[in-house]
């Protein structure tokens, strides 16, 4: 199977504390793969280096097999790489399709022109209520950012990333902050998305049920360092992950939620 991105001998350390050491691993193109690990195991520092916010310390990141190491955020996004983050990252006070049209420009590097009204743009407008469709938006696309829920306004982030014809797309705890109505629309979108064979989908997530339902495959961090990586049922039967992480689940029950940073 193909790798769209890989990590080797990937570190990073603040001062003296080492947040991720040394992780080699492979993510298959085209695969929905999830990151978890308790409280303090990199996984957010380790999204960090995938998607440029930081620089390691040592080892390399390569996409598609080309060395990005030193590329910038900016430079990752145009070669179609997306974060999202656990707090929202929206435009509030333009429109739900306005958040998404300006996206499509800025992918298409059109440059504003402030006496042409926005209707000028048709194939744009269209193609923001096909992506707004997809994140289940559509009915709110009218609204102001700033009026919409907080599962709506993640759904319309992760629009925006969509909208940059992201090939792969991070996301880091989708579901934080979220009431427990909310939840079932963002996994809505989530499926949506991974039912799109020219996506990849790299997830942090604390809720394992949602994992496990989810991802074809599983990464496991613990202390910044790689614990194991399979498929969720290899996953679940590593008694290194159960005895150092999962906390050896007894009866065949595994627990709920997972640690998030």
């Amino acid at each position: 199977m193909e790798s769209i991105i890989e990590t080797e001998n990937l570190s990073v350390s603040f001062g003296g504390h080492i947040a991720v050491n040394g992780v080699t691993v492979e993510i298959v193109k085209n695969q929905f793969t999830s990151i978890i690990g308790p409280n303090g195991a990199g996984k957010t520092t380790f999204f960090n280096l995938l998607s440029g916010q930081l620089s390691p310390t040592e080892g390399k990141v390569l996409y598609k097999g080309k060395d990005i190491t030193r590329k910038s955020t900016i430079e990752r996004s145009r070669m179609g790489i997306g974060r999202s983050f656990q707090i929202t990252n929206v435009f509030p006070n333009i429109t739900v399709l306005e958040n998404v049209r300006l996206a499509i420009q800025s992918r298409e590097n059109v440059r504003f022109q402030m006496f042409r009204h926005f209707t000028h743009y048709k194939a744009f407008k269209e193609e923001a209520i096909n992506i707004l469709d997809t994140v289940l938006l559509k009915d709110r696309m009218d609204s102001l950012a700033v009026n919409l829920s907080h599962g709506e306004k993640r759904k319309l982030e992760i629009a925006m990333l969509l909208a940059l014809n992201t090939e792969l797309l991070l996301l880091d705890e989708p579901t934080a902050g979220m009431s427990l109505e909310e939840v079932p629309a963002i996994l809505d979108v989530i499926q949506n998305i991974k039912e799109d064979e020219n996506r990849t989908v790299v997830l942090i997530e604390h809720k394992m049920e949602m994992v496990l339902d989810l991802s074809d495959e599983i990464i496991v961090l613990y202390n910044g360092e790689l614990l194991a990586q399979g498929n969720p049922q290899e996953i679940m039967e590593n008694e290194t992950v159960q005895t150092a992480y999962i906390g050896g689940s007894q009866n065949g029950e595994h627990t709920s939620e997972v640690g998030t940073n």
